[in-house]
């Protein structure tokens, strides 16, 4: 299974319902293995199965009364119906590549090392901290190496100095697409206003936000705007830059942060913030709980964030029954109209510590094809007819909150997955009650609005240099302060004086020399760059 369509998912829940008895209840909480043996797939009765290590990012979602990543209903059905016994090393998702970098250090890394971070996964290569599997895929996999070739658009993600040294899978539309904006369009309707779509009906409509005091309690507490971590790109991607990336000008490799339209970007964040059309308390709202609040009491009227915010528009319709939402388009400014944040093609990029021997590779491209061939479709929708169930071949979550609680935090283990759903998917797929249909026809188009416009990426990563590396580790901060000066700091410093400050820093730091690496680099390695 390669193309995920209706037909074929319900031959494969139709397959499965054979041959899979439902899981138990809370008890067990288990589901059998595709063959007769109770101990999973590929493996004789009563002989232990080997063992693997897997990372996996802790973000905190796993309720309590569901155990813990290391342990839960999710985990049990992995080790009941994989070839192999999984045990999991959660890392905190802020500090992932230090954490990782502590356990192999000290030798004690899991097998298996993933990340979304093609550089990290690069460096890790360099360092000898993980290992090439070209052979072993050729050796001991089926469907992982049937898929990579149905998908060839995959293999420069995981290629390093010629060789694989990861595996991962393609993302559905809904990964691909990242950054989203929503505004209020009840807000809008109230002031005969339409949706803006430049850079400068922005700041109209906010400044209009600003003063209709639509709570009527006579106070300035609405705030036109607020955000997530999410905030900065988006504002930087209306001017065709994103300060991590590299673009080709003329031929020559650039660092976003030294273009003169990052200094466009710059103008128009302070702009924002000068006129009171941001929260200006967002410097210090580093885990953003203040805008998720303004929003979801209704005091803000534009939020830059998500393609998908299901969580926020429940929330503010429970506080504000009448908020109508509308998925915005990304802007336009002087430079044309760039799409908002978008991924790239490959997924989860899963690495081999380089201290597995063959038989423990084996076993693990073992537990990875049979992840990718079938494992990923419970873990993302749950045991069918109790958190799902198929509707025309698409699943439908039965009860919001139970899958909330006992679903959602699954897919995570699924590292490799043929997950890709469609727009027209998601009223389908999701509960039937009037609020949650709501949101799904929103989820529809918001997510059709997100990929309206492609996202300029001149490179599909960035180049895996330790000159650069070490260059930007020191340059981010010392930038990224320089950047808070101009915003914040009124007629102190304005964007163009900050801006030569700022390329100051980067020359000073090496950056001359670093452009001329990255330029042999892209010399070397533009054939592979598709």
């Amino acid at each position: 299974m390669y193309q995920l369509s209706r037909k074929k998912i319900w031959k494969m829940v139709l397959a499965a319902s054979l041959s899979l008895s439902v899981l138990a209840a809370c008890s067990s909480n288990s589901e059998a293995p595709n063959d007769s043996n109770s101990t999973g797939e590929g493996t004789a009765p009563n002989v232990p199965k080997t063992e693997i290590s897997v990372s996996m990012f802790d973000r905190g979602t796993v309720p309590v009364e569901e155990g813990s990543y290391e342990k839960n209903r999710w985990t049990q059905w992995i080790n009941d119906n994989s070839p192999v016994k999984v045990n999991w090393v959660p890392v905190p998702r802020p500090q992932a590549q230090q954490k990782l970098n502590t356990l192999i250090a000290s030798g004690s890394a899991p097998d298996l090392i993933w990340e979304y971070d093609r550089n990290y996964i690069a460096q890790l290569a360099n360092q000898g901290a993980i290992q090439p599997i070209d052979e072993y895929i050729e050796k001991y996999s089926t469907t992982i190496k049937k898929y990579l070739n149905d998908h060839p658009e995959l293999k420069s993600a995981i290629t390093i100095n010629g060789k694989m040294y990861a595996l991962t899978s393609k993302r559905g539309i809904d990964t691909i697409a990242n950054h989203g904006m929503w505004i209020r369009q009840d807000w809008l309707d109230k002031l005969g206003l339409k949706a803006p779509t430049s850079v400068e009906e922005l700041i109209e409509v906010s400044r209009k936000f600003r003063d209709a005091d639509f709570d009527g309690n006579g106070k300035p507490d609405t705030v036109p705007i607020v955000f997530n971590g999410n905030a900065v790109q988006i504002m930087r991607a209306f001017f065709f830059t994103n300060e991590n990336q590299w673009y080709l000008e003329d031929g020559k490799l650039k660092f976003a942060r030294t273009l003169d339209r990052y200094t466009d970007s710059l103008a128009f964040q302070k702009q924002l913030f000068d006129e009171g059309l941001i929260d200006k308390e967002y410097i210090t709202d580093t885990n953003f709980q203040r805008a998720r609040q303004l929003w979801t009491t209704g005091n803000a009227g534009i939020f830059f964030g998500n393609w998908d915010m299901e969580n926020e528009f429940k929330d503010l319709k429970q506080n504000v029954p009448d908020a109508k939402l509308a998925p915005l388009e990304s802007l336009s400014s002087k430079y044309g109209k760039n799409g908002l944040y978008q991924e790239n093609p490959a997924y989860i990029l899963v690495a081999f510590n380089s201290s597995m021997k063959e038989e423990k590779v084996e076993a693990a491209i073992k537990f990875l094809d049979w992840m990718l061939d079938k494992g990923w479709w419970t873990l993302r929708i749950g045991e069918e007819n109790v958190h799902s169930k198929l509707v025309d071949g698409v699943p439908q979550r039965i009860d919001a909150t139970k899958f909330r609680n006992e679903v959602s935090y699954a897919s995570e283990y699924a590292v490799l997955s043929q997950w890709s759903p469609k727009p027209e998917w998601f009223p389908i797929m999701a509960a039937q009650d009037p609020l949650s249909q709501e949101y799904a026809k929103l989820r529809s188009q918001s997510i059709q609005t997100a990929m309206k416009n492609p996202y300029r990426r001149d490179l599909p990563y960035n180049p895996d240099l330790p000159e650069l590396t070490q260059l930007v580790a020191t340059f981010y901060p010392i930038a990224t302060q320089i950047e808070a000066k101009i915003i914040t700091g009124g007629s102190a410093l304005t964007p163009q004086a900050g801006m030569e400050e700022i390329r100051k820093e980067w020359k000073r730091l090496g950056g001359d020399n670093v452009e001329k690496l990255v330029q042999e680099w892209y010399e070397k390695n533009k054939a592979d760059l598709k």
